[in-house]
Formats: structure tokens, C-alpha cells, sequence
């Protein structure tokens, strides 16, 4: 049953059928309506989710017909393909057309879920003020962020939108899948913090519409969006560390229950990015595995810390 929300009353017949001898129900949907958390209460919890994401690096590469097995394909580039236009599976389609196929179906998707399932559904009355927020924080992926700080940036650009109603807002981007939320975790404490959470956001590509030519997110923070979302697929549950003077992009624990660390950068490009780096996950006294991704072709491990180039990790079969 596809986009089934549409339909009033329809668990009811979502219940019949699963009383049904050898039957399976599916429901699928896009519509931000259609939420795990009330499905879960409409079918008494006799669900099971699968949540989808987007085409990863791998599969968008393959979905294009290009050979990874290739050692001489110029990643960064494909790279940057992936990241400007849309990891969504529509891409391949548009991008025998122009990118302005890609941006005409990417502000269709935004329109839709924003300014339709999200204002609508929460009825939002200022929807200038809720746009804003959306740009801010899609400019600011990565970036520790809280109800209060974007209050109190917005203020300094004339916006008066109270914290708390910022909360609600963020509330409704996360569980509607447009940004995810990343809370976190004191290393020293061994403890999830309440305050100053990341955001990523669900496709790169989004950023065209939120950011337009003015893009502020610089590559490293984009790599780190993408980073975020392939360990999200890997089935990990995911943190972002801290410590007194150190912060780790990510704390993450496998689905066997591993512990794992992760820092992403774009490049080492002299002494003090390399310091910085490997820096940080030098300062974590535990022996969990801790990996350094970055695009350099050439990579060096030390004092236990694994140096990967990110295409390479972004490619690997699990």
C-alpha cells in the first residue's frame, strides 16, 4: 500500500488484513503524514520500520554504469557530482538532461515537504520565519547548534522567533527525515549531554535550494554530511564526542555493539590540520578502533589512529 495516510481510517483495514492467514502488509510512503511514531500507535505496535535513504556513493556510481573496480577513475570528481546535483535516485534520470532538470525536481521536493507536509500539517503560520531557520541550519550542517544560538542569530538579522518555538521546528525537520539529529557524548564522563546537537541534512544536493549559489558550507563539512549518512546505513547508532579541549566528529557503536571513532577532514594539507586531526582521537584513552578519513591519496596511520582515504571507506563492501 503506497501513500496509504491518504486514505481516512485506513489502519483499520491495515488490521483486518493482518489478521489475514499468509498475508504480509507494506506500507510505503514520502509524506511526512505518515510517521513511525503514530503508525506505531495506530497498529498497536505490530510494525517493524525500514527506513530508506538515498543513493549512497557506491550506489550512486552504480546506478551511473561507472566501473569502481577501476583504479584510475578521478573520484573527487564523481565526488562532486554527487554532492552538487542529488543522491536521490531520480538523478540519473535528470542528469542526461541539465542541471536544471535537477534543480527544478529538487525545489519540487522541498516545496513538498516544507511549504506543504511540514506548514500545513504543524500549521505554521510564519513561514518566512520557518524557511529561515531551514537555511540557517542547512548552512550550518555539522556545526554544533541549540534552540537558543539560532534564536539569538536570527535576532541579530532582525527575526524575532522565540527558542522555544525554534525547538518545535527543529522537532518537526527531524521527524519529518529532512535533518538528522546528532547528539552529544561526553568521552571523559562516558554520558549523551543534552545541549548543542548537529544537524545533517538528508541530501546534499538540498543544498542548491537552501543555500543557492552562496553556499557557506565549506567541502570538509559536506564530506562530513556524507560520512554521517553512510555510517547511518552501516546500521551504527552515532554521537559526536567531546572532551575538555577535543571534539571527535563521531562516536559510533555497531549494530554487534562495537565501539568506534571517526574524524573526517578534506585534505591534510600542512602540520597543524595533521596535528588537529589525529590530534583529537590521540587524546581518547581507550583502545576502540579510530579512523581518520580524508581525500588524500597518500595516507600515514600513527599511535594507533587509522588514516583511510574516504572514497576508498565510502566504497568498501558490507
Amino acid at each position: 500500500m503506497d501513500e496509504v495516510q491518504n486514505i481516512p481510517l485506513f489502519e483499520k483495514l491495515v488490521d483486518g488484513l493482518f489478521a489475514t492467514e499468509n498475508t504480509d502488509v507494506y506500507i510505503t510512503g514520502s509524506n511526512a503524514f505518515l510517521l513511525s511514531s503514530e503508525l506505531a500507535t495506530l497498529l498497536s505496535g505490530r510494525d517493524i520500520e525500514i527506513s530508506i535513504l538515498p543513493f549512497s556513493f557506491k550506489e550512486y556510481l552504480t546506478a551511473r554504469g561507472i566501473d569502481t573496480s577501476n583504479k584510475y577513475l578521478n573520484y573527487e570528481a564523481l565526488f562532486f557530482d554527487y554532492v552538487n546535483e542529488t543522491s536521490l535516485p531520480k538523478v540519473v534520470e535528470l542528469r542526461e538532461e541539465d542541471f536544471d532538470k535537477i534543480y527544478e525536481y529538487l525545489e519540487a521536493i522541498y516545496t513538498t515537504i516544507i511549504e506543504k507536509d511540514i506548514t500545513q500539517r504543524h500549521q505554521i503560520n510564519d513561514k518566512r520565519a520557518f524557511g529561515n531557520i531551514v537555511k540557517f541550519i542547512a548552512s550550518n550542517i555539522g556545526n554544533s547548534l541549540s534552540p537558543n544560538n539560532i534564536s539569538n542569530t536570527l535576532k541579530q538579522d532582525k527575526q524575532s522567533i522565540h527558542h522555544a518555538t525554534v525547538e518545535k521546528y527543529l522537532e518537526y525537520l527531524v521527524e519529518s527525515f529532512v535533518f538528522y539529529k546528532v547528539n552529544r557524548f561526553d568521552l571523559k564522563g562516558k554520558k549523551q549531554l543534552a545541549t548543542q546537537e548537529k544537524y545533517y541534512l538528508v541530501d546534499t544536493g538540498l543544498l542548491n535550494i537552501l543555500a543557492g549559489k552562496e553556499r557557506t558550507t565549506d567541502r570538509g563539512r559536506i564530506l562530513e554530511n556524507v560520512v554521517y549518512l553512510e555510517l547511518l546505513r552501516r546500521g551504527n547508532k552515532i554521537w559526536t564526542g567531546t572532551t575538555r579541549n577535543a571534539e571527535v566528529d563521531f562516536v559510533c557503536k555497531s549494530p554487534t555493539g562495537d565501539i568506534e571513532y571517526y574524524q573526517v577532514a578534506w585534505q591534510m594539507t600542512n602540520e597543524s590540520t595533521v596535528e588537529l586531526e589525529f590530534g583529537a582521537l590521540e587524546k581518547i584513552n581507550d583502545n576502540y578502533p579510530k579512523y581518520l578519513l580524508t581525500t588524500d591519496s597518500f595516507t600515514q596511520s600513527r599511535s594507533g589512529v587509522k588514516h583511510l582515504n574516504v572514497f576508498n571507506w565510502l566504497l568498501e563492501t558490507n
